[in-house]
């Protein structure tokens, strides 16, 4: 999806359901094309139970260079098949026998079209991905922090202390894959500004002792927060996202789609002058 297209698509929310092709996707936020898909049982056979993998497993799995070509495609598919299980979340995959399969009703899939991420209903409920009362999480922020995040708005009208703990936690978590340490927020966030993050952004985050003498330990309960805190760092979690990721990102893809003359033109322009 261009820039031009997202931008267009901001200022319209569809929300999930069942009887549309197009929604904001609950994934990417996108507002595109939704596929949908039935859901079939397959018998496990010999009593077995569901495959299971961790993350270390699909990790530590490993495809060796001296296989032959046809092994290593098999290997590679396998390793990245597990990798899929061991992230806990629903995936679609092609299969061929599909005469093995029984229809199970009432279960349907929606698949994104600009992320192909997948959706799972029960009847007409949207079970998966779990949404709750926070804003859209920008799109750009690494899955780890997303899950956070998520997890945060599914249980704020529930435990706002808990969603304010997840959340900070979560911030912790962007300072450490914005390239810092992720272990004295205090210079991680300085570090961040120093680079191009808002200075405003460093204050707000005082104010709700992410940072600063009164700072929260990331992850714990702090039974001074409220509903409103925890709204507060929902934004502040994509505000800085939205600065340090976000921006450069579409600022490198407008620079990228410049014809090769003004790509020349700029290199010559910017290149070191000799004495």
């Amino acid at each position: 999806m261009s820039d031009q297209e997202k931008m267009d698509t901001q200022s319209k929310y569809v929300p999930p359901a069942i009887d549309q092709t197009a929604f904001n996707c609950p994934h990417c936020g996108a507002l595109t094309t939704q596929t949908w898909f039935t859901a079939h049982a397959d018998t496990i056979k010999d009593k077995n139970t569901p495959v299971i993998y961790t993350q270390k497993e699909a990790e530590e799995f490993e495809v060796g260079d001296d296989d032959d070509e046809k092994n290593r495609k098999v290997k590679e598919w396998f390793k990245k098949w597990m990798t899929s299980i061991a992230s806990e979340r629903p995936f679609l995959e092609r299969h061929n026998g599909q005469d093995r399969y029984y229809d199970l009703n009432n279960v349907s899939i929606s698949k994104c079209y600009n992320c192909g991420e997948v959706a799972v209903w029960i009847y007409n409920r949207m079970m998966w991905p779990r949404t709750g009362k926070g804003p859209q999480a920008n799109a750009d922020l690494p899955r780890e922090v997303r899950d956070d995040y998520e997890e945060a708005s599914v249980i704020l009208d529930l435990s706002p202390r808990g969603a304010a703990a997840l959340l900070r936690l979560g911030i912790q978590k962007l300072c450490k894959h914005l390239g810092q340490s992720g272990g004295n927020i205090n210079k991680d966030v300085g570090e961040l500004v120093r680079l191009g993050l808002d200075l405003r952004v460093q204050q707000a985050l005082d104010v709700v002792r992410v940072i600063g003498n009164n700072a929260v330990h990331p992850g714990q309960i702090d039974l001074r927060d409220d509903r409103a805190t925890a709204e507060k760092l929902f934004g502040l979690v994509n505000l800085i996202a939205e600065i340090m990721i976000s921006q450069p990102k579409h600022v490198k893809a407008m620079f990228d789609d410049l014809p090769p003359e003004a790509l020349a033109a700029i290199q010559k322009r910017d290149a070191p002058k000799s004495k």
